[in-house]
């Protein structure tokens, strides 16, 4: 039985099941022998095999204390045994950044940056967020998800494909600084691809249902579509 451990309450990572197993077996390690090392050079004494293999089954995740030890015995980078990150948090882990780390990096006080973390929120400068975009090697993406403008995106974007794009391509510029070129083709296209979804099940009389949810569809991944098509811009 996993007895608690002390820090068993924080916020667990994504973690890479697959990878932490394919990385065992490199090693030719047992799960035996990972929970050895771990409960013998991490301190973590309730960390038993059958608790390795929940990991590896992804019954059960590594909270962020287990997953770095995890990573010492399996001697490997944290970011190794992480899916993708998306919070702050995440991406500092990914990097095996201590919290004190990218506050002095950044220039922010260590509780001031802690607060941040913990609510998700940054609140930094432009030259403390593009500290931390170099620090945690944060592409465009990640940097607008982990600085809580990815939400603001959605809304601009939502409007941008539903009404006449090219209102949109200044103030989604404000949140995402592309080129303006890159940000046209962008949200013509995706307007093109909206409009695609609405009418196409409303030809010949039909429509309705189908085309209504279709089209929410598209606008509830819409960040995700905006990301792909810049890619194909800028690829």
């Amino acid at each position: 039985m996993r007895r608690p451990s002390p820090q068993s309450n924080q916020p667990a990572p994504p973690f890479n099941a697959l990878a932490a197993r394919r990385l065992r077996a490199a090693l030719g390690m047992g799960p035996e022998h990972v929970a050895y090392g771990m409960r013998a050079s991490y301190g973590m004494p309730y960390v038993t095999p059958d608790l390795v293999i929940a990991w590896e089954r992804g019954v059960a995740s590594p909270t962020s204390p287990e997953l770095t030890a995890l990573a010492g015995v399996l001697w490997c980078s944290p970011g190794e045994l992480i899916g993708s990150p998306r919070t702050l948090k995440e991406h500092r882990i990914a990097r095996g950044l201590a919290p004190e780390d990218v506050a002095r990096a950044v220039g922010l006080e260590l509780l001031a940056y802690q607060r941040m973390e913990e609510r998700d929120e940054w609140r930094g400068t432009d030259r403390q967020s593009a500290a931390l975009a170099e620090l945690l090697d944060l592409d465009l993406a990640a940097f607008v998800t982990i600085t809580g403008r990815e939400g603001k995106l959605a809304e601009m974007l939502r409007s941008a494909v539903t009404t006449r794009w090219q209102a949109y391509v200044r103030p989604v510029g404000k949140i995402v600084p592309l080129d303006r070129r890159v940000l046209e083709g962008t949200l013509q296209e995706l307007h093109q691809d909206y409009q695609g979804h609405m009418t196409a099940t409303l030809s010949w009389g039909g429509g309705g249902k189908d085309s209504s949810a279709s089209g929410e569809d598209f606008l509830d991944r819409i960040v995700e579509y905006f990301w792909t098509t810049v890619q194909r811009y800028t690829g």
